[in-house]
């Protein structure tokens, strides 16, 4: 059975993926719950900032201190990212996958960040399945066009 967190940042992939945008959902989790969510908008928006988790972030709002937090997203988090992880002191990211990208895992484990790959499937092939239809944009979100 998939984790329920999971399960909610693959909600916010699709809902992404059904707006036009690039499907990346994230969700951040404290004591059990979801206190927030979000996806990639970076088409929606014309905005290059607004990554899953960024977003996901923003829509929690001002929460005081980050300890006890979870973040949950569907690829594994790039650089940006893994930036606002490090610097809001979030030690725990669950990323789907990081087989279509391998982000910024390494910066965040010298940050004392516990990164676990849930290596899931479906992400997997969700992502595949958006990059083979849109690689310029694909490659226009990871910095490589």
């Amino acid at each position: 059975m998939k984790d329920e967190f999971l399960v909610a940042a693959i909600a916010e992939a699709k809902k992404g993926l059904g707006e036009g945008g690039i499907p990346i959902g994230s969700v951040l989790v404290k004591n059990g719950k979801i206190i927030g969510g979000g996806h990639n908008k970076r088409v929606q928006e014309l905005n290059p900032m607004i990554h899953a988790e960024i977003d996901c972030l923003m829509n929690a709002g001002r929460i005081g201190s980050y300890r006890g937090t979870e973040l949950y997203s569907t690829l594994m988090p790039c650089y940006l990212c893994a930036g606002a992880v490090v610097q809001f002191g979030i030690k725990k990211v669950y990323a789907g996958e990081s087989v279509t990208f391998d982000g910024a895992r390494e910066f965040m484990e010298s940050h004392g960040v516990e990164v676990i790959d849930l290596n899931d499937e479906e992400c997997i092939l969700m992502m595949r399945g958006f990059i083979a239809k849109n690689p310029e944009l694909w490659n226009e979100d990871i910095g490589e066009l």
